[in-house]
């Protein structure tokens, strides 16, 4: 079944010191690439450009390239790769796949939205980080498996996500806030209150 895209109002604010997306990319990345006969290369070039496929470029690209936007939002909507809405600077995938499941993802995902205090399919509001559970890996030996960015973690449990995450924050030099505060203290043996 197809994704469910949202369409971008246009009346959404962008992060601070974020301007619209470049449309002149656009255009020289389908000069570069046939979109009627590569469009899906086309929308993953533009997707590595914007870090995701938002109204004004999908409406660009079919203005430039006379395929339809019916079209490219089909494309869009039957590949996950795809995005229609921002995602963070680093994306966190958890698998949710039958050994993951039965090894105990949701653990990992419970831990991972305490971390980051985001849910699931969410975005922090610092643009830093994206949650996302996904059906399937190919990792099953090493379940409950997670990815952040292309780097792979396998066989873990929710103190080692913890664990890892907090690494990853400190090694980027970033604080991560629960919504509307300061930072929450870590409680003894590194459990969050």
């Amino acid at each position: 079944m197809p994704r469910r895209v949202t369409r971008t109002p246009a009346t959404v604010a962008l992060p601070a010191g974020v301007d619209g997306p470049d449309l002149d990319r656009v255009g020289a990345i389908t000069d570069d690439l046939d979109p009627r006969g590569n469009l899906i290369a086309v929308l993953q070039r533009l997707q590595q450009e914007f870090g995701y496929l938002p109204e004004p470029v999908i409406d660009e690209l079919a203005r430039l390239s006379g395929v339809p936007a019916s079209r490219i939002y089909g494309v869009i909507t039957f590949y996950a790769q795809f995005s229609t809405t921002p995602s963070g600077r680093h994306r966190v995938c958890v698998c949710h796949g039958t050994a993951c499941h039965v090894a105990g993802a949701s653990r990992i995902t419970e831990a991972l939205e305490q971390e980051l205090h985001v849910e699931d399919g969410g975005t922090t509001k610092d643009m830093e980080f994206t949650l996302d559970s996904v059906a399937c890996m190919g990792a099953c030996s090493q379940a409950p498996v997670m990815r952040v960015d292309d780097e792979t973690y396998g066989n873990l449990t929710a103190d080692q996500t913890r664990t890892i995450v907090r690494e990853l924050i400190a090694e980027l030099g970033l604080e991560v806030h629960p919504p509307g505060g300061a930072p929450e203290p870590a409680a003894e043996g590194g459990e969050r209150s």
